[in-house]
């Protein structure tokens, strides 16, 4: 963990995949934005701007669990993702719980000014992979410089 820099983090889902952005060093995760998918699949091109763009050092993806800690049925197309992302990038790729994200998410964007729309039409992804990203920066940080 002690080369690891800027990680991207990610909000997997079939319509939808929020993106963040996070650094070791502040500890601190931003929403980046939403990228459009197609039964969850992506348009890999748009993931790989993206990596050109901010070069991570790896990448956090959010993992469905059940409210209990156990794996949903939603669980293996995550972890699916994951996989095809470290197999098209090489770079590693982390997974951690996102049970609530999406409600947090949706309660932050009615804190931050309401909701326009629906969300299928203004989505929380983006906030959704924020939360999953600082979550994992919250339980991995950095170690102190010498």
């Amino acid at each position: 963990m002690a080369s690891l820099r800027l990680l991207l983090g990610f909000d997997y889902g079939t319509k939808s995949i929020g993106v963040a952005v996070g650094q070791m060093i502040t500890g601190q995760a931003r929403e980046l934005c939403n990228l459009k998918a197609e039964n969850g699949i992506p348009k890999w091109e748009q993931i790989e701007a993206l990596i050109k763009e901010w070069q991570p050092d790896a990448m956090v993806v959010g993992m469905p669990l059940n409210m209990d800690g156990t794996p949903s049925e939603f669980c293996a197309r995550a972890q699916k993702f994951a996989n095809r992302l470290n197999g098209r990038f090489n770079l590693p790729v982390f997974t951690h719980d996102e049970r609530l994200t999406t409600f947090e998410a949706k309660g932050e964007r009615r804190s931050q000014g309401g909701q326009r729309g629906s969300y299928r039409d203004n989505p929380v992804d983006a906030i959704a992979a924020k939360l999953v990203l600082q979550g994992w920066l919250d339980e991995n940080p950095a170690e102190p410089q010498a």
